[in-house]
């Protein structure tokens, strides 16, 4: 059995470079903050078809917003701007959120960015995007060879009836 000796001033630097590290990722992620301002919450239901991404951007009117949608990616930016700058006596106290920001949300398939759907209501955004045909689920049947030959797959349109979602790709 080795005995190790306790090096307590060695232990308390490991311990003064985590905190460092903690802080300063808290002051970069405070200065991006700072920068961008809020970030919309969203969600994004993937249907048989589509896609639907509804985004949240209270106080926001349509005029202030800028979407671009590609056929991999949305990109949602705007300004949500404070109306009561003005001079004003007295004290103000909100929670609301002013200011620019962005979101931008990687789509899990393929869509067609050119017949998508767009409704702006109540501050609410909602995409409806169809899915390019290739990427809606399929199930692949997955010929199983001899060792040494190649494995082949062959597509289908049958789907499994105990499990609708896609196989596990080989």
């Amino acid at each position: 059995m080795t005995l190790i000796r306790w090096q307590p001033s060695q232990e308390m630097e490991t311990i003064r470079r985590q905190m460092d590290q903690l802080f300063d990722g808290l002051a970069n992620a405070n200065r991006d903050e700072r920068k961008i301002g809020w970030k919309p919450a969203v969600e994004l239901e993937d249907t048989e078809n589509s896609l639907l991404l509804r985004a949240e951007l209270p106080g926001v009117e349509g005029k202030d917003l800028d979407v671009r949608v590609s056929r991999q990616a949305v990109a949602i930016k705007g300004e949500h701007l404070d109306n009561n700058q003005g001079e004003q006596k007295g004290s103000r106290r909100t929670e609301f959120r002013y200011g620019r920001f962005e979101r931008v949300l990687n789509l899990p398939v393929a869509i067609h960015n050119d017949q998508l759907q767009a409704e702006f209501q109540n501050g609410i955004l909602t995409l409806t995007m169809p899915k390019v045909k290739t990427a809606q689920n399929r199930v692949v049947k997955v010929n199983v060879a001899e060792p040494d030959t190649k494995l082949e797959g062959s597509e289908t349109e049958d789907v499994w009836e105990s499990d609708k979602s896609e196989p596990a790709t080989v």
